[in-house]
């Protein structure tokens, strides 16, 4: 089946997907561990890539997160991308720029509406050098 064009970024489907998105940025950076644990889908099957760190399955990211202590950094966002392609399913790419490092982060998260609401079923963190700008 192939989506028709006019399914692709429906603007309803854009502000749910970016007003979970910022939300999940809050708590990210609040270190809300059951808020973020509840932004992931709660199955074997998700995966997240960090940094330095690879989580298969909610359980271990559940463990992951109650392990990693409160950010001592800020992060500002840059470049953030959304597209939804359907109802139910969207992309989000950021850059970051956290404060103790030169290095350029960049996110993605993978949201798929399900019976609970919006869920990231697939995240990837990255940072590498980047040019000053």
């Amino acid at each position: 089946m192939t989506l028709p064009t006019e399914q692709i970024d429906l603007p309803e489907v854009l502000r749910e997907v970016e007003a979970a998105f910022h939300a999940y940025e809050a708590a990210l950076m609040g270190n809300d561990v059951e808020a973020l644990n509840a932004f992931f889908w709660q199955d074997p099957r998700t995966t997240r890539y960090g940094i330095g760190d690879r989580q298969w399955g909610h359980a271990e990211l559940v463990a992951y997160r109650q392990a990693t202590p409160a950010p001592s950094f800020t992060r500002r966002l840059e470049h953030l991308r959304l597209h939804a392609f359907g109802p139910d399913h969207a992309v989000a790419q950021v850059e970051f720029v956290r404060s103790d490092t030169a290095l350029r982060g960049f996110q993605t998260q993978t949201w798929v509406r399900l019976a609970e609401g919006w869920r990231i079923v697939s995240a990837h963190v990255s940072m590498i050098p980047w040019p000053a700008d």
